[in-house]
């Protein structure tokens, strides 16, 4: 694209032209064999993205939607359990939990890195349930449930900060399953174990999306669960394809959320370059830091928290009165984007739960600010100097504005 051509918010056509050939492969031996469902290259893409994510199994799913909910419900969460997640996240966490019949509870996010907060959960913990030593429960004083599991999500492509997160799991006997939907190939150091960890690789289960628009995406609907858990793999893959031990024997009733075949081939596909691009995606974020350095205020920028290595799904900042910046981008031909402009509790979808406005401030604050910025691989310098350079002609008018006003 050149320098005078609309800049997209995100390019999903460079990066599948650049494969076409690779891809196309994929299909044609499809067809070849007609092997649509299941088989050799689901097998290898499992095989494969376990050894990216250093965990032992990988189970294919159709959705990361789907991915959450079976590792829940692999895990043992009973009916009517809480499970403890962000309402900073997309409805996907919690449709996740609610299908798997338990209930959802939430605690606000760190307003540096927008995962969810330790010492808020360990307020949440430790203020709001009791724990019973003698069963191993622990109870939710409001409502009398059980809170057998905890959620944190590694958002925007940077992971959550685990090692607290993990120790308040194990302390209160919770089960932890990894959001990982955002992070792929995202790291955490853990202090604890004095080592860098993949997301995927902390908690009993997580789980992945492979939407197009992720930073490894399928051409369609994908999702898959890592895990180090032996029996939980194979249970997750008899719920992914209706229950069955082997064909038409059931030992449960399942689902039908099955990875397809050219799926799974173009996701190992995609796979063998995913390393390049999370680096590519880092270059621009930190050209992006390096380009506002400037800007004193005005524009909050991604902060990278010194425990994570970021893969920069998603570049966003914060302003005040952002749909007049996303007009102003709009105008000049730059996309951009609102991850997510309605906290989940204040969602209708959620009014059963009670929440007020003012229950979890950083989350409403943070989503009243947020811009997510053109960030994919194939992006150019160039493009980024116009994104920039805009964005600073906008805090400049505001700022004539402002002072002309107050003269």
């Amino acid at each position: 694209m050149s320098n005078n051509a609309k800049i997209p918010f995100l390019d999903l056509v460079a990066p599948h032209q650049e494969l076409e050939q690779e891809l196309l492969a994929v299909a044609k031996k499809a067809f070849e064999t007609a092997g649509f469902i299941g088989g050799p290259m689901v097998e290898e893409f499992e095989r494969d993205f376990a050894k990216f994510c250093d965990t032992r199994f990988c189970i294919g799913v159709n959705s990361g939607t789907d991915a959450l909910r079976f590792a829940l419900m692999a895990a043992g969460i009973e009916q009517g359990d809480v499970v403890v997640t962000v309402p900073h996240t997309f409805i996907a966490t919690t449709e996740a939990i609610s299908q798997a019949g338990a209930q959802i509870a939430f605690v606000d996010i760190s307003e540096d890195t927008y995962t969810m907060d330790p010492a808020k959960l360990r307020e949440y913990l430790e203020n709001k349930c009791e724990f019973d030593a003698a069963r191993g429960k622990l109870t939710e004083k409001a409502s009398g449930r059980v809170v057998s599991a905890v959620v944190p999500v590694h958002l925007y492509g940077q992971t959550a900060d685990m090692d607290p997160i993990l120790e308040l799991a194990e302390k209160y006997n919770l089960i932890l399953i990894e959001d990982a939907c955002q992070a792929h190939g995202a790291q955490y150091f853990s202090k604890k174990d004095g080592t860098w960890k993949k997301a995927g690789s902390m908690g009993l289960a997580a789980a992945f999306s492979f939407y197009p628009g992720k930073n490894l995406g399928a051409c369609g609907e994908a999702g898959a669960i890592t895990t180090n858990d032996e029996a939980m793999a194979k249970k997750m893959r008899m719920i992914r394809d209706h229950g069955q031990a082997k064909k038409y024997y059931h030992d449960m009733e399942g689902y039908n959320g099955r990875l397809d075949s050219i799926q799974a081939g173009w996701l190992s596909v995609k796979l063998r370059h995913l390393a390049d691009w999370n680096e590519s995606r880092r270059t621009l974020a930190h050209r992006y830091h390096k380009l506002f350095e400037d800007v004193k205020e005005g524009i909050i920028v991604p902060r990278e928290a010194p425990w994570t290595k970021g893969v920069y799904h998603l570049y966003v900042i914060r302003v005040q009165d952002r749909e007049a910046l996303q007009t102003h981008l709009a105008e000049a031909g730059i996309g951009t984007g609102i991850h997510y402009p309605i906290p989940l509790h204040q969602q209708k979808a959620y009014g059963h739960l009670h929440y007020e406005t003012g229950d979890f401030p950083v989350t409403e604050r943070v989503a009243s600010e947020i811009v997510s910025l053109p960030m994919f691989p194939q992006l150019m310098s160039s493009q980024q100097d116009q994104v920039v350079k805009r964005a600073k002609e906008f805090l400049a008018a505001r700022a004539a504005a402002s002072y002309s006003l107050s003269d």
